[in-house]
């Protein structure tokens, strides 16, 4: 093989960890069964808002096979569980932060809500004797609607939080954008809703605790994004266990979109009782219970404003959201509409004033927290729509109104505190423009007609932020974590090499793409490369897979780690060459003498670590093992133009996706098939979210009306387009791989493109606007609506 083969950067080399999976051998946390384990169920609050006046639980603890039934009342000296970003509000004031118990305590406050947790057997005993357990309630009247929830009157949900707000939070110059808008030649003005999402991983959460009496430790299995940061939230803030007594294991994980990041009160209450029953404890939620108790996404509600000057130039942008948090304070959603949110409000555009306001509220619903983009959805939605409608209001070419704002120069500094370092937004409009052929729509839109169908064109040009940095400013805006990451290369004596990163893969492929990176820059083959990540036992501290950071973050560290094995390799090599250091160079995983034909290969210099004979080892230690840290200075901007062309019957209301074309900006790619994978499985969330999931909760008794499949209803194949995506680049300016991140892309580009095709549509029946998702009873209802 030669060194050309070696170096796979940019090819689509196929998914190391897939033979596994398609054979059956992948270890899910459900997989994992431990000698005389026991079974949990956990009993949850059939209401949305009551006091508990008594819980009698001496029937079930006499059931068959029952093991132990814990309460909080039983949870002494157990905390609650924390939030890991602080907002400080417009008054000053740092953001209301109410107990968020293990299992609730005198009230519950969502349909959901943890009860007790019943140890037995065998998941029937431990559900039959749950059913036992006699709670008397005080039902109290509940509050879903955010916007509901700030009135005069509304239920009072956390004494500690009047009137429901959490904080009221704002950026931007608002005096700035107040003047903008008063010499404005045209303002456009929307009402959005974005609609709540349940994140539906196809693995449902689950845990397996258990407890070691030799060694007073603890090991929790759990289908986690971030393993370190589970353990440190639930050792520090709530157990008060020292961390090197509890060992969290993030096997093969099945898919999370930001779902699994979380520290959840069920997996804390197993590990705390895993000691009192000295057994391991298992416990996988079924699907309706995920749909109950998952931390759910988006649900905003935001009155959005556009000043232009007679040219179609944006002058400001004013924005009022009203944020959803739910019952509690999930452990990132303070910052999720505040710091992911009101940031992305410039998009690809020159806007020079922007003013955001958002009030957080609680509501007796299950807690909010990032769902796959996490805030850059919300934004992206925000502008889009904004962009879509002025343009229509002012008789523009959607493509024209952007190009004549789009931003060209860099570095850009945004009036909502981002600097971007790059873009070539230009590039990815003509290529999706090209893609989704433009030109002929006209023709196919008449075609329609004739029909009597109504044909729609939709545009999104979306940027996003990735790999959330650098920690010193996130920690000044509130974070209380830091947000670097980790990679130790280990060479092994033979020239394998293993890689233990604080990244976490759960369906990204880092198996492959890591070893890419790491194959590449050693000059050795793939195969010689093993991927560790998912366990507190065997890698340093990391913070985990979330905002599309892994190769931009966990990648570069890995490479920093690599560039000090090469430089000790050097100096290996040196010694065995009988040349000075600074002679040496690596190359196509050979350490050369500069200049001459003496070498030695990197297998070679490995062996020569480990077997250090005739070594200077006053001068240099034996071993070839390096770790790296990496906070970034900035965070990474991938970017794109989305276009979604759809097809309406105006007689049943049923939008289909004729056409849907995706340029996206990446920065470097290391592997275009997995990131085409990414992309494909984002831009099928956001459409789902666009055209037919919506999270519905009972106005009155705070009832999950979309509580199963049967209701709630997920994208399937027949929904969605052949897509046709296309990659341009503008490397990132900060990281040595260059790249930008693309998990979440889809998701962010994908909703306002659908709708800005479906209102392009529906504009022929007069129809001016409709919410998410566009379902067929909303759209028909819409069109009737618009002929009277």
């Amino acid at each position: 093989m030669g060194a050309n083969d070696l170096n796979t950067i940019g090819q689509s080399v196929r998914r190391k960890e897939d033979y596994r999976f398609l054979i059956g051998a992948g270890q899910y946390t459900d997989d994992v069964n431990p000698p005389h384990h026991t079974h949990a169920y956990f009993l949850r609050s059939p209401h949305a808002h009551a006091k508990i006046r008594k819980t009698d639980t001496s029937k079930a603890k006499a059931a068959p096979g029952v093991v132990g039934i814990y309460t909080g009342a039983d949870l002494t000296g157990v905390n609650g569980l924390p939030c890991g970003w602080l907002i400080t509000g417009t008054d000053g004031q740092p953001m209301k932060e109410p107990p968020h118990p293990v299992l609730a305590q005198d009230k519950v406050r969502y349909v959901g809500d943890g009860i007790a947790l019943v140890i037995a057997e065998t998941p029937d005993q431990a559900k039959d004797a749950a059913e036992l357990i006699d709670v008397d309630y005080e039902v109290l009247p509940a509050v879903v609607n955010p916007v509901d929830a700030l009135k005069s009157g509304a239920p009072q949900i956390h004494d500690g939080a009047p009137g429901n707000k959490c904080y009221t939070w704002a950026l931007g110059d608002k005096a700035a954008v107040d003047a903008a808008f008063a010499k404005a030649a045209h303002v456009t003005k929307l009402d959005i809703v974005n609609n709540r999402l349940i994140p539906n991983a196809i693995e449902p959460r689950a845990a397996v605790a258990s407890y070691s009496r030799a060694d007073d430790g603890y090991t929790l299995y759990v289908t986690s994004q971030n393993p370190h940061v589970e353990r440190l939230l639930m050792t520090a803030f709530v157990l008060g266990l020292p961390e090197t007594k509890v060992r969290v294991i993030a096997p093969d994980v099945g898919g999370g979109f930001g779902s699994k990041i979380y520290l959840y009160p069920e997996e804390t209450a197993m590990v705390w009782a895993s000691k009192r029953v000295n057994r391991p404890i298992k416990w996988t939620a079924e699907r309706s219970e995920s749909f109950l108790s998952d931390a759910h996404g988006r649900d905003h509600v935001t009155h959005a404003e556009l000043a232009l000057d007679k040219d179609g130039k944006f002058l400001a942008m004013r924005v009022h959201t009203t944020a959803a948090m739910g019952a509690y304070l999930s452990t990132f959603a303070s910052c999720i509409p505040t710091i992911l949110y009101a940031t992305l409000l410039a998009g690809q555009y020159t806007t020079p004033a922007i003013y955001c306001e958002v009030t957080a509220v609680f509501t007796n619903t299950a807690p909010v927290d990032a769902y796959r983009g996490a805030g850059r959805p919300e934004a992206t939605y925000v502008v889009e729509r904004l962009v879509y409608a002025a343009a229509a209001e002012m008789g523009i070419a959607q493509d024209e109104i952007r190009r004549r704002n789009f931003i060209r120069k860099f570095p850009y500094q945004t009036p909502v505190a981002l600097l971007y370092d790059t873009g070539g937004y230009d590039a990815c409009l003509d290529e999706a423009m090209k893609m989704a052929d433009v030109r002929g729509f006209a023709a196919r839109k008449a075609e329609a007609a004739k029909r009597g169908k109504l044909r729609g064109l939709g545009y999104s040009s979306y940027i996003e932020a990735c790999g959330i940095a650098p920690s010193n400013i996130a920690g000044a805006l509130g974070a209380r974590a830091g947000l670097y990451e980790v990679g130790e290369v280990r060479v092994n004596p033979t020239g394998g090499v293993t890689v233990f990163t604080g990244s976490h893969s759960h369906g990204q492929g880092h198996e492959t793409t890591f070893s890419q990176v790491v194959a590449s820059r050693l000059g050795i083959p793939i195969e010689n490369v093993e991927i560790v990540h998912g366990d507190t036992g065997r890698i340093p501290f990391g913070m985990g897979t979330y905002g599309s950071r892994s190769l931009a973050v966990g990648g570069t560290a890995i490479i920093k780690a690599l560039d000090k094995v090469v430089a000790k390799g050097k100096k290996i090599a040196a010694h065995l060459l009988e040349a000075a250091e600074a002679d040496i160079e690596f190359k196509d995983g050979k350490f050369n003498v500069a200049g001459t034909d003496r070498s030695k290969a990197f297998g070679e210099v490995a062996l020569a670590a480990y077997v250090p004979h005739n070594y200077p080892l006053d001068k240099l230690e034996p071993g070839l093992d390096e770790t790296a840290f990496y906070d970034p200075t900035n965070f990474t901007f991938p970017a794109g133009t989305h276009i979604c062309e759809v097809e309406v019957d105006p007689e049943t209301g049923v939008v289909q996706i004729v056409d849907f074309s995706a340029c996206d900006d990446f920065g470097n790619i290391i592997n275009p098939m997995i990131v085409e994978g990414q992309v494909h499985g984002g831009l099928a969330q956001g459409i789902g979210q666009a055209l037919l999931e919506c999270c519905v909760y009972d106005k009155e008794t705070g009832q999950l009306l979309t509580g199963s499949y049967m209701d709630y209803a997920m994208p399937r194949a027949a929904h969605l387009p052949s897509f046709k995506v296309a990659t341009k680049v503008t490397p990132c300016t900060h990281n040595p791989l260059g790249a930008k991140g693309c998990g979440e892309a889809g998701a962010i580009g994908a909703p306002a493109a659908l709708m800005n095709a479906v209102h392009d549509a529906l504009a022929a029946a007069g129809v001016k606007y409709i919410d998410m998702p566009a379902t067929p009873h909303r759209v028909w209802n819409a069109i009737q609506a618009a002929k009277h």
